[in-house]
């Protein structure tokens, strides 16, 4: 199976009070996949904020491997991770 990888770039945090915070976040779906879908799709992250979708951009397999490694060190995602993971 082939797959696309995007990079969108997403608002959490509380946009009405001006304290958000804009994450590119990297996403790889099936080939058939076009941009409404992705945004369709990240609109449902957990933390992204109503119309929290800012940019969608299909990029290559080896941006996608970049990416994801900058989000493992992205300090705001890692306290967004770790805040999800003691609500359950």
């Amino acid at each position: 199976m082939e797959w696309k990888y995007w990079k969108v770039v997403l608002r959490y945090g509380h946009v009405g009070k001006r304290n958000d915070v804009s994450v590119a976040r990297f996403l790889v779906t099936e080939t058939s996949f076009d941009p409404i879908m992705v945004m369709d799709l990240a609109s449902e992250m957990p933390g992204v904020k109503s119309k929290g979708v800012i940019s969608i951009k299909e990029i290559t397999q080896e941006d996608y491997i970049v990416g994801k490694r900058e989000e493992v060190e992205n300090l705001f995602l890692q306290k967004l991770k770790t805040f999800r993971s003691t609500m359950a």
